[in-house]
């Protein structure tokens, strides 16, 4: 009979201290593992197990691989930081479209909003590259520059919404149907912010929520169900307001759409080579690059 061994899992303090998660304290994987180790811990309860299936798309990236190596580690998720800059264009690309109040059409704003967007993508991503190198030393220092690197073109894609909401009333105003869904896309990205800096509630019991339950579980399953009213409320706002919008705003034409994604895709991807040469070849990069597993000496030494 054919049988498959999954990988061994390890506690907290079996692994390098740049693997650590607040509040975890089981069911790590190797920090040394192969490919076909991770692919398989894809079908093994860890603490990863969760992640990786809510992960969708990005699967491959930040969490399936991420226990290769330390190296591996932060490549994988220099990947999934670009892969999020440039879904937060996409988002300006549709908000643009489509969300922008009635009285904001055209405006200074209006046309500069993409481009805008567009060099934000570069923020985020250095930014949130960055703060990897400053992890082990200044987790502090860290978590707020990768805060403030997501926080950042949120707010930037949502002062159209925000102000529909929130500012927007009379005859000149794009209140509708959409405004529900769109409150409840709010709603979801609140929790996720609030459980991406929180670590709850793994914080208040380690060990509890090593498998189901604990923050980052719960920080994408939030993102997807925001993600989710995201594009209702967009669909929503684009059968409503088609005909109003098409007599009065001329929308991009595809070579200028095509022109900002690939500027985008292109710097962000230079930027993400840029950090992982910096993690492969600087001496600075040393700090967090901790790949010694407490025991193994002791092992090696028997």
């Amino acid at each position: 009979m054919l049988t498959v061994k999954l990988p061994q899992l390890l506690s907290v303090h079996q692994m390098p201290r740049v693997f650590w998660e607040d509040g975890i304290m089981s069911g790590y994987r190797h920090p040394k593992s192969s490919a076909l180790d991770c692919l398989l811990s894809s079908f093994q309860m860890t603490n990863e197990t969760v992640n990786i299936w809510t992960h969708f798309l990005p699967t491959c990236l930040a969490h399936t691989f991420s226990s290769m190596s330390t190296h591996a580690r932060h490549i994988c998720y220099f990947l999934d930081y670009g892969a999020l800059s440039l879904y937060s264009l996409g988002c300006a690309f549709t908000y643009g479209a489509y969300v922008m109040p009635d009285r904001w059409v055209n405006s200074t704003l209006h046309r500069y909003f993409v481009p805008v967007a567009a060099f934000n993508t570069f923020i985020c991503t250095g930014l949130s590259c960055y703060s990897r190198f400053l992890e082990v030393e200044r987790p502090w220092l860290s978590k707020i520059l990768r805060t403030v690197a997501f926080v950042h073109p949120f707010l930037f894609d949502n002062i159209p919404l925000i102000y529909r909401l929130a500012f927007c009333f009379g005859d000149d105003c794009s209140w509708n149907e959409a405004g529900r869904l769109h409150l409840y896309h709010l709603l979801f990205a609140l929790l996720t912010g609030f459980l991406f800096a929180s670590h709850l509630p793994e914080r208040l019991a380690p060990g509890r929520f090593d498998y189901i339950g604990h923050s980052h579980q719960l920080f994408h399953i939030c993102a997807v169900l925001g993600t989710h009213f995201q594009m209702e409320a967009v669909l929503c706002d684009r059968s409503l307001r088609k005909a109003w919008l098409s007599t009065h705003t001329q929308g991009d034409s595809l070579s200028n759409t095509v022109a900002v994604v690939v500027t985008s895709v292109a710097g962000n991807i230079l930027l993400i080579c840029f950090f992982t040469a910096t993690l492969l070849w600087s001496p600075h990069a040393n700090s967090i690059l901790q790949s010694h597993i407490p025991g193994d000496t002791k092992v090696k030494e028997h």
